[in-house]
């Protein structure tokens, strides 16, 4: 069973690490449970310099491609292995006090709205699987950010704007 798993998650061109504001690499592999662990730690949000300057710090965050069934909420088979290392990841001793943000993503074909909504729903059932995976739902805020936000603005309809972007609020 091990060899299966390691063959649909090295078949898996799915799932993507990236830090904020830099541009999505993919991966061939589901992250590890500690490179998500890693990714999502604590980092201090602003630093005091010499003469006083405060500067900000972007919040720890990771993005996923998850795969959905075609205009669907069903997270198709072949991204569990990422959100089973994230449900981990989030139950770690490191993140185990921390709150998070799922923000689901679209690309930019359809109306507006409904990007919004499907992309609300979407952020929801990722949300409810990782609650299924032993994840306190009260750690969980689910949002919908439709095709607002791309992660490849020079290509609005790019198959890496539909993605889940998970961010550490503490």
């Amino acid at each position: 069973m091990n060899s299966r798993l390691a063959w649909v998650q090295g078949v898996l061109a799915a799932v993507v690490l990236a830090a904020p504001c830099m541009p999505l690499v993919a991966q061939t592999d589901a992250p590890s449970t500690q490179q998500m662990i890693d990714q999502l730690a604590t980092r201090p949000r602003t630093r005091s310099l010499r003469n006083l300057t405060v500067e900000a710090v972007p919040a720890p965050s990771l993005s996923l491609l998850i795969q959905f069934d075609f205009d669907s909420t069903r997270i198709k088979p072949e991204s569990l292995p990422a959100l089973t290392n994230l449900a981990q990841a989030m139950k770690s001793d490191k993140l185990a006090t921390a709150r998070f943000a799922i923000e689901g993503h679209t690309d930019a074909k359809g109306g507006a709205a409904y990007n919004l909504k499907l992309s609300e729903q979407r952020a929801q059932a990722v949300r409810a699987l990782l609650k299924a995976q032993g994840v306190d739902e009260s750690r969980l805020a689910a949002a919908g950010k439709g095709a607002s936000e791309p992660a490849n603005p020079a290509d609005p309809n790019a198959a890496e704007n539909r993605r889940v972007r998970i961010v550490n609020l503490e």
